[in-house]
Parts: C-alpha cells; structure tokens; sequence
C-alpha cells in the first residue's frame, strides 16, 4: 500500500499526458486519458481495499473481508479521515463477534474520525450502547440509544432499539 498522494501524482501525470496528446493532434487519446484520471481521484477518496471489504462484508464473509483490510498496512498515510473512519468501523464490526474490547475502541476511533452516513454512525453508537449495556453503564448506553434514534431517520434499527431499551430495563 502507498501514500494517498501518490494516487493524486498520477492522476496529474495522466492529464498531463492527455492535454500533450491533444496538442500532437490525438485528440480521442487525449480526451480518453484525462477521463482515465478520474479513477485514481475516486480511489483517493473511496479506498479500493475498504470498497472490496464492504463487498465482502455484504456476503457475510469475515475472512475475506479481513483479508482485504491487511492489505492497508498504514491507514494514517493511505487513507483520507473518513476513509480511516470506515477502516476502523469494519474492524469494529469484525471484532464484535469476537473481541468486544478491542471492538469498542475501533468504534469509538470511527466515531472521532468520523463517518460519511448517518446509518453507519448509528450502527456504531447502537453497538457502543450494547457494549456499554454489557458493562452495566446504563447513563451511557441510554445516551447512546438516544442518538441512535435522532440518528436513523428511516427507522432501520427501531427493532433493536426497542430491544435494546427492555434490556435496559432489567439493568
């Protein structure tokens, strides 16, 4: 894995070699290289190992999915803020099947960085509150729930809030 700037370097190189193709006269090969250069802009912004891991993750596949996340060795230099946001969220999401610490503090790295979707920012505040709930912090795991309901504007997760909250009843 390279530094995210390196992605912007060859984008520049190729559009400079589309605008030097066009004043050859190869008007098509230029215009074909500079619409080539959007790809490695959209892969500074969306992370070609994070979109593949998503995928995977879709298809309920861990492992592969865990596979695609070791390839970035060095998020703080590979990836934008965001993009280490969503790293550190699929490692949450990976690790609260088995290791629900280390699972809080990827979810809580996510949150600080930050996250594009306000769905994906209640799924990691909905599963601090379960691990807050497991702790038996009620005042935070309330809080939580609390933002996760301004949160999901489509009612996506009412079903576990609503679960979520009778469990907290017996705390």
């Amino acid at each position: 894995m390279f530094h995210r700037n390196i992605k912007l370097i060859i984008a520049g190189l190729i559009i400079i070699a589309g605008i030097w193709q066009m004043t050859e006269g190869y008007i098509g090969n230029g215009i074909f290289l500079i619409i080539l250069s959007a790809l490695p802009i959209f892969l500074y912004f969306k992370n070609e190992f994070i979109l593949l891991a998503f995928l995977k993750l879709r298809k309920q596949d861990f492992p592969g999915a865990q596979k695609w996340l070791t390839y970035i060795k060095n998020p703080e230099t590979a990836l934008v803020q965001k993009q280490q946001g969503y790293f550190n969220y699929l490692h949450g999401i990976m690790l609260s099947q088995t290791n629900l610490t280390q699972s809080e503090k990827y979810f809580k790295k996510a949150i600080e960085l930050g996250l594009n979707m306000d769905m994906d920012l209640a799924v990691a505040k909905l599963n601090l509150a379960g691990l807050a709930m497991t702790r038996r912090r009620k005042l935070e795991a309330t809080n939580l729930i609390n933002e996760v309901k301004k949160l999901d504007k489509q009612n996506m997760l009412a079903d576990q809030v609503k679960m979520m909250k009778e469990q907290l009843k017996k705390i």
